[in-house]
């Protein structure tokens, strides 16, 4: 039997191909970010510059929100000892992440997720965590702090973007879950909050800030369309 969840993966990755491939018009910022207030309650509009953070990978380079400039930046934050919401986010974002990848967005995003638990978080903590969840290191990264700075570095850095994780006695941290989406210039444009929200929205929010710099694509590229049939049982 054909897995519900690759089909749904399928199904939405459609629904965002002809987002994509729509007449760049029919799709401006101004119309999606008016159409996503009406629909998507978990939708929240920002325009304001993104807060800077210079960091690094699991591979001890270093990696700054300034050097992505040119590229939309989903951003998220975790800690990879969360028993419950983060595993579910990481893997909500490993969703949205296929989708745009099968499009011609994949060279123009960056996925970012920052650990807020830099102490336990090590080099191959943070490559493992994304293996597990399905995130492709061709576009993704996960970022921790070096350990010469103070351990709350990060949760400093959650904080500038409105979200709190608040460690306990037992190392466990209460947060909310955000996904924030950075344009080509660094501003913050957007929230999606929750685990709720529909995936397919933040995909065409994220084509309508692509769409910006990009001449429109009347056609998908030739034998893009044969290859998302290909992911469907029929």
């Amino acid at each position: 039997m054909y897995p519900v969840r690759m089909l749904r993966l399928a199904l939405l990755a459609i629904a965002a191909v002809m987002a994509l491939t729509a007449p760049a018009a029919a799709h401006s910022l101004e119309e999606v970010d008016q159409d996503l207030r009406d629909k998507e309650q978990y939708f929240q509009p920002v325009d304001s510059e993104a807060p800077a953070f210079t960091l690094q990978d699991a591979d001890r380079r270093v990696v700054g929100l300034d050097v992505l400039r040119g590229k939309v930046v989903v951003l998220n934050f975790v800690y990879t000892n969360c028993p419950d919401v983060c595993p579910l986010h990481a893997e909500r974002i490993a969703e949205i992440q296929k989708m745009i990848n099968q499009t011609p967005m994949k060279e123009m995003v960056e996925f970012v997720t920052i650990t807020t638990d830099p102490k336990h978080d090590t080099g191959p903590v943070l490559r493992d965590y994304g293996e597990a969840h399905g995130l492709d290191p061709a576009n993704w990264v996960f970022l921790t702090t070096d350990p010469d700075n103070p351990e709350d570095t990060t949760r400093k850095i959650a904080e500038t973007y409105g979200l709190k994780f608040t460690e306990d006695n037992g190392g466990m941290q209460m947060h909310g879950i955000v996904t924030h989406v950075i344009d080509q210039d660094g501003r913050l444009r957007a929230r999606f909050h929750g685990l709720k929200f529909e995936t397919v929205n933040l995909v065409v929010f994220v084509n309508a800030l692509t769409n910006r710099t990009q001449k429109p694509h009347p056609h998908p590229e030739p034998g893009f369309w044969e290859k998302l049939k290909g992911l469907l049982p029929w």
